[in-house]
């Protein structure tokens, strides 16, 4: 979730309606040959003998404050509630992806260990209600936001925690490696990997009644914000029209804190120059507000994905998904599998629709996402090697695609096995998005 762009630019290039349909559309998908990889891993932090203890604010800031003197090749980022992100740098291959960021965690961990502390890969903390870690005008603006729909938007500011997968767009052309298929493949291959990898049944130490409540806590907070674009023949011009009739976050100034208005699109804000003409700087600061499945930055950004147990759970979605887009073999197969879920989406733009609910609340006891979700887990487990994977990648996507998938089951199911009561069922089930 967090972005390079932290502070305000004193504003100085003013951007016209044309202007900035002509940006987003040059900029949102950059074609050529796949041959970049990325990945984004959080991780909540807790205590490391007690993880049901909240962390002060003052371990955390002397923490971060020892982690930035260390030397990693990831960026290492914190989030509004505290979470931990270590972004890769664009790797030529899944091993050099993998090979970066094992390093950069074992560092990260070392530091945390020395302080009692420890990585957590869940998608929402289970436990600890939302508290604000940073206090930045930036975080303030999106809390007053984000609250105008409800409490989801704080409990995804400060609780949640994702495996984001970063593919580029594909070719200019058609097939299996175009990026119009690869945009399609994305959106509805995306529901499989939300429930195949779904990890965040609980909260407040109770069953919330969804496999994934980091998916429900994106859903709830809207279209607008968390929402992506229709699917049409044109990635492009959709997009574009997303972007400008999304609503504005927040108008950052340079002294006090940023105004948040209300039902403001950027279309609106280009036409009427209040409460001060829109510049370049303040398009790209509305890019990184928006919050759908699957964003285009000039690469795709797989967002459904909760964070994964263990040390180096976060290898297997990196992985499944490398091999589903870039390996053509694999990437048709994967295309053939999902296409009869598109008529589950009725039309509807992720994740606001029902197949993407289903995903999220069932996973894969959804016998037909647990259906493609073996299809798709099968082929990526082929193509593993013909992309160079070594045998401790394919041995672990082998080990979750027997472990999970083929008994359609995901980490959200242990966790709801669990002794401690968890498995009792939901009690209280929240509402549908």
């Amino acid at each position: 979730m967090s972005d390079t762009v932290s502070g305000c630019t004193r504003p100085r290039t003013t951007v016209t309606e044309a202007e900035v349909e002509a940006l987003v559309h040059g900029i949102c998908f950059k074609t050529g040959p796949p041959r970049r990889l990325g990945v984004e891993v959080e991780w909540l932090v807790h205590e490391l003998r007690a993880p049901r203890l909240p962390v002060s604010p003052e371990r955390l800031e002397a923490v971060y404050s020892a982690l930035r003197a260390v030397p990693l090749r990831s960026a290492l980022t914190v989030e509004p509630g505290g979470q931990l992100e270590l972004s890769s740098l664009p790797a030529a291959s899944l091993m050099e992806c993998v090979a970066t960021v094992s390093a950069d965690l074992d560092a990260v961990r070392a530091v945390l260990r020395e302080d009692g502390l420890a990585l957590v890969g869940l998608g929402h903390d289970p436990w600890h209600p939302p508290r604000r870690f940073l206090r930045q005008p930036r975080y303030d603006a999106m809390e007053a936001c984000l609250d105008r729909t409800g409490p989801a938007g704080r409990f995804m500011m400060c609780t949640s925690a994702s495996v984001q997968v970063c593919l580029d767009a594909g070719h200019e052309e058609p097939g299996p490696l175009g990026h119009v298929r690869r945009w399609w493949l994305a959106h509805h291959l995306g529901a499989v990997l939300l429930a195949a990898f779904a990890n965040s049944p609980l909260a407040g130490g109770r069953p919330t009644g969804w496999r994934s409540t980091r998916q429900l806590r994106w859903t709830q907070i809207g279209t607008g914000r968390a929402g992506g674009p229709p699917l049409d023949a044109d990635p492009r011009g959709a997009w574009t029209r997303h972007v400008l009739d999304a609503p504005v976050m927040c108008v950052r100034s340079d002294g006090g804190p940023w105004d948040v208005p209300e039902g403001m699109s950027f279309r609106q804000w280009t036409r009427t120059g209040a409460p001060r003409p829109p510049t370049r700087e303040d398009l790209d600061y509305h890019l990184t507000t928006l919050f759908p499945p699957v964003r285009p930055r000039g690469h795709l950004e797989l967002r459904m994905i909760d964070a994964q147990p263990g040390d180096d759970g976060w290898m297997v979605p990196l992985a499944v998904t490398a091999a589903l887009f870039d390996d053509p073999e694999a990437a048709e197969t994967a295309y053939r599998a999902v296409k009869p879920l598109a008529e589950r989406t009725l039309g509807l733009p992720a994740p606001h629709n029902p197949l993407y609910e289903d995903a999220a609340r069932d996973a894969l006891a959804d016998p037909e996402l647990r259906e493609a979700a073996v299809t798709c887990f099968t082929a990526a487990l082929g193509a593993l090697p013909r992309l160079g994977a070594t045998t401790e990648v394919t041995d672990a996507v082998a080990e979750y695609l027997e472990r999970y998938v083929r008994r359609g089951r995901c980490p959200a199911d242990d966790l709801l096995d669990m002794p401690d009561g968890a498995s009792r069922g939901p009690h209280g089930r929240e509402t549908r998005p």
